[in-house]
């Protein structure tokens, strides 16, 4: 049976400041207020971009609880909850009851605002085409691979 180094002790400092300095970089763009106005001009929509990275985690996590919501943006809970009330005003997200403790509300992405999510998806889809248009389809395959289980690692509880 071939032996596996244990990936803790094979790491040294440097390459773990790298790791470090690579994610900053990476959280930085996404976090850029002019990659969602991008992304919203690119998708033909009209919403407020304080309100664009909220509907798009309803889509993809609801039924989400707000606090939860707010944990996963960085956002006080307060805040989100009165955004979560503006994407109901417009008609792209519902608060219900939790099946599971009637205490928690949860968003939902209602009908009109999964049309809306379907536009941002084609949008990121082209803007991703662009950015992997000079890297080799197994290179994005390794990467999605390596990003989800770093993606499973760090959600894990420990």
């Amino acid at each position: 049976m071939p032996s596996r180094k244990n990936v803790q002790n094979t790491l040294d400092s440097a390459t773990l400041r790298e790791l470090h300095g690579a994610l900053i970089d990476i959280v930085s763009v996404m976090n850029r207020p002019q990659r969602d106005e991008e992304m919203v001009r690119q998708a033909g929509i009209a919403l407020d971009r304080a309100l664009f990275p909220l509907l798009v985690m309803i889509g993809r996590l609801g039924p989400i609880g707000i606090v939860d919501l707010a944990d996963r943006v960085g956002r006080d809970y307060t805040t989100v909850s009165r955004q979560v009330s503006k994407l109901e005003e417009l008609g792209l997200a519902r608060r219900q009851e939790s099946p599971g403790d009637r205490r928690v509300r949860e968003a939902v992405i209602t009908a009109q605002g999964k049309t809306m999510t379907k536009k941002v998806d084609a949008a990121r889809e082209k803007m991703a085409r662009e950015l992997f248009s000079d890297w080799e389809e197994n290179e994005v395959r390794d990467l999605i691979r390596l990003m989800r289980r770093f993606a499973n690692a760090v959600t894990q509880p420990r």
